[in-house]
């Protein structure tokens, strides 16, 4: 035994001297954050590990990786770690240890950002509902019931993160923690309680002692020596509030979120390097993309309200997991052409000379021979030519151009070197070997869910009753249900006659029932109001109301106290007399979510089902079963729900979220084509007006077994689920580039050494996105004036000849090809014009 004691001790004070090689310091000045003495400009990008699976992170960890990032930054979700208080869970897409450990293990740094007030457009602002009912608690202020919550739960991941030896005080990847978040957004609404509650919670974060930096964003009067940091489309003009730390940006937004009801929000990627560039050009240090992959709002855990099942943001990494080209390639580059840059950025402030009308300079230049510059051409219309020491420039509108030399451009932001790859979704059908709509439906069973009142936890309440507060977000449903009797001499409605029934709900979605039967639906983000025409009969009536929320608010002073639910008022009016009555002080019944919610039809697990043909179709309220094998391949998965209504959905007992494929867009709004130049907002560039805003929702391939699959449906609006398909998505056979003479030389071609290698002529790269596929064919090639798009090139008043077999004898038969995009090799057809190669090529 004495001999067992002391290998332990002996391999204990190994561990710790290992530990403390390894351990960072990391501190920050008014320049960057030091790790080791050394300033750093560092690349980060948001995964958020509960929006995709731990099968799925190595792979978007290493993509991150490969694509410049130095840091993986994610918030931390209270809600999902502690959903009833007390019982925690790390498990699955919430082993947090986890991620941070593969993180670590690709060589990259954490951002860790607790809060624990998230956002996110995460239900609740990442909140658990539990927190609400504590007695006298009140969100995000000087309150003691919540500051004691939220300190007990920020000390418990600080505790796990230290346990497992994550910061880099013990030699861990994380070198920054956040708490609060936007609070400055919101601060002002709570008066001097808020800002009591701001300085607590610093002074809370800096007493538990991680060793690593705290920040908090969107707090311009954050307390030493918490870092104040920046979130926006743009954060170049933003300033720390002390001259002793870094200019930092947590969340620049790569796109934006999609909601139910909304066209697609996406981003060109000029605009997004060049919102990076010209921060990194006036001393930014730390730059984050919200997000890098933004994934899929699994289960319940989308917030808003109505916020969609995909969280895609239009990141450089899509919803599930394949590189978004020319994006991700195009920042890829800007991130190499960055950190050629990096001593001299980091050895110096700049000096900043006007050359013109929103022309500016920027130069980093020290006495020992570094340097490096930025041209920036911030005007929206015209393209310009500068000279800066004594040479000659290009810069289109609204671009900045990088030289890490001074001399010569490695990057200019409106100038993409990285091909466009198509995606395409291959469609297949879900039961393959049906040969018939009835034997399609035969391979379905249902359950029927009861209309109304049907669970022994009903209970009585005069009134109309908030739905959160009642459901305590259990359940997405909550029936308000009332029984009338109609006498047959009552004068107020006449046997036959119609009666109108107005409802008033402040979200989010409303079914009316009369007598079983549904009567009328409406849905809303903040106010719903139907009136109803229906049917009473002499005796006995029934009206049943199922109110259904699509995820809680997350944003905004005081969200917490946002409701939801029909809170009247609630009025039956005569057609006939016109007389009404005012049914929302009467006694209501109340149920907190479905009977198949209790039973766990979700699971698939049930005697009940019900497989007798034919299938109830178009029906409100009913489960569906069936099961699938896996479509064949390793491409990520989605089901199109095109058919059915709007519900849950659960592929082998795991809830894939929230369908709803009937929610179209607006049918305005939307261009063809959106101009990069110039300030970017949510609503500047949308696609798919008029169209449904989800129809396709994403299957993680790890929740899939090869056969003998269950998949199960809450259809809750009445659909067809025979006709849902499996949809594949596949990086498409296509590549297409378009680089002009003016282009810069790849930045590839400089070397770690600055050593000048080609850097004179632009060159076009192509290369096949699947390792085991080739070039076959060049659909187009043009050197010249060409014109067009990705799909549509066509040739110009001016092009070379020798254009196509040039390119076919460079490119085909190889996974990958460069060409020199010069008139050496392809000769000058049009002496007096700017001249551009475009190729369209297809892969196999």
């Amino acid at each position: 035994m004495v001999r067992v004691r002391k290998i332990e001790i002996v391999s204990c004070l190994l561990l710790q001297i290992v530990v403390a090689a390894t351990a960072a310091n990391v501190t920050y000045d008014h320049r960057a954050l030091v790790i080791d003495g050394k300033r750093k400009i560092l690349i980060s990008g948001s995964i958020h590990y509960p929006r995709s699976t731990p099968e799925m992170w190595p792979d978007l960890i290493q993509k991150s990786k490969d694509g410049g990032l130095d840091v993986i930054e994610t918030y931390v979700f209270w809600n999902g770690h502690e959903p009833h208080k007390n019982k925690y869970n790390f498990e699955g897409r919430y082993d947090l240890v986890k991620f941070v450990k593969l993180v670590a293990k690709a060589g990259l740094y954490v951002h860790l950002r607790i809060g624990p007030y998230a956002c996110a457009e995460w239900n609740y602002g990442g909140f658990p509902v539990w927190l609400h009912f504590i007695p006298g608690i009140k969100f995000r202020t000087d309150n003691e019931p919540f500051k004691a919550e939220m300190q007990r739960f920020t000390a418990k991941i600080v505790d796990l993160m230290k346990q497992e030896k994550l910061y880099a005080s013990q030699g861990g990847p994380i070198i920054l923690s956040q708490i609060e978040n936007e609070y400055g957004n919101v601060d002002s609404s709570y008066g001097a309680a808020g800002k009591s509650y701001m300085k607590w919670s610093a002074s809370m974060a800096l007493s538990l002692d991680t060793g690593v930096p705290w920040n908090m964003c969107q707090q311009g009067d954050a307390p030493d020596p918490i870092i104040n940091t920046c979130n926006g489309f743009y954060c170049d003009q933003f300033t720390p509030n002390s001259n002793n730390k870094p200019k930092m940006w947590t969340e620049n937004w790569s796109g934006w979120f999609l909601g139910f009801g909304d066209p697609t929000p996406y981003r060109p990627v000029e605009d997004l390097a060049f919102a990076v560039a010209i921060f990194y050009q006036r001393s930014g240090t730390f730059q984050n993309y919200y997000m890098y992959h933004g994934g899929t709002n699994f289960e319940r855990t989308s917030g808003g309200p109505l916020i969609s099942t995909s969280y895609d943001y239009d990141a450089p990494i899509d919803e599930y997991g394949l590189v978004r080209q020319p994006k991700w390639g195009h920042l890829r580059d800007l991130h190499k052409a960055i950190k050629l840059c990096e001593d001299a950025l980091l050895a110096t402030d700049p000096t900043v000379t006007s050359l013109g009308s929103n022309l500016v300079a920027s130069e980093y230049k020290t006495s020992s021979g570094l340097c490096a510059a930025f041209l920036a051409n911030i005007g929206t219309e015209s393209d310009a030519t500068v000279t800066f020491n004594g040479n000659s420039y290009h810069l289109p509108a609204w671009s900045i151009s990088i030289l890490p030399d001074c001399k010569n451009v490695a990057f200019n932001t409106a100038k993409i070197n990285a091909a466009t790859e198509s995606t395409t979704f291959a469609r297949q059908a879900l039961k393959p070997n049906a040969d018939s709509s009835e034997e399609l439906g035969s391979q379905w069973s249902y359950i029927k869910e009861p209309i109304g009142i049907s669970k022994a936890d009903a209970f009585v309440k005069p009134g109309l009753l908030e739905q959160i507060n009642t459901t305590a977000d259990e359940s997405d449903y909550l029936w308000y249900s009332l029984r009338m009797d109609i006498k047959g001499d009552e004068t107020f409605l006449d046997e036959g006659s119609k009666a109108v029934l107005h409802v008033q709900s402040i979200g989010q979605v409303v079914y009316a029932f009369i007598n079983g039967k549904l009567a009328g639906s409406g849905n809303g983000k903040q106010k719903i109001s139907l009136d109803i025409p229906i049917n009473l009969v002499t005796g006995k009536n029934t009206i049943d109301l199922l109110s259904v929320t699509v995820g809680l608010a997350n944003y905004g002073a005081f969200f917490d106290l946002f409701g939801a639910g029909i809170t009247g008022p609630v009025t039956l009016k005569s057609a006939k007399s016109g007389s009404s009555i005012d049914l929302s002080s009467q006694q209501w019944t109340y149920q907190v979510g479905l009977k198949g919610e209790d039973t766990n039809l979700g699971s698939g697990d049930s005697s009940e089902w019900v497989s007798k043909s034919p299938l109830p179709t178009m029906q409100p309220l009913v489960w569906y079963k069936t099961t699938f094998d896996a479509p064949s391949g390793s491409d990520p998965v989605a089901i199109d729900f095109t058919g059915t209504g709007k519900g849950i959905a659960w592929v082998n007992g795991q809830s894939i979220g929230r369908y709803w494929p009937t929610s179209i867009a607006r049918n305005n709004g939307c261009t063809d084509l959106c101009n990069y130049r110039g300030s970017y907002s949510s609503n500047k560039c949308l696609k798919n007006c008029g169209k449904p805003s989800q129809t396709l929702y994403h299957v993680p391939r790890s929740w899939i077994k090869p056969s003998g699959n269950t998949l199960v449906l809450l259809e809750e609006m009445g659909g067809d689920p025979t006709k849902i398909s499996f949809a594949t998505k596949q990086t498409g056979s296509s590549l297409c580039l378009t680089v002009s003479q003016s282009h810069p030389a790849p930045v590839d071609s400089w070397a770690s050494d600055s050593k000048i290698l080609n850097r004179t002529s632009p060159v076009l790269s192509l290369k096949c996105p699947v390792s085991t596929h080739v070039i076959t064919s060049i659909n187009f090639a043009s050197f010249g004036t060409p014109t067009g798009t990705c799909g549509s090139f066509s040739h110009g008043r001016c092009n070379s000849p020798r254009s196509l077999s040039i390119v076919r004898k460079a490119c085909v038969g190889s996974r990958s090809c460069k060409v020199e995009v010069s008139t050496r090799v392809f000769g000058d057809p049009c002496r007096s014009l700017a001249k551009s190669l475009a190729v369209e090529a297809s892969c196999s």
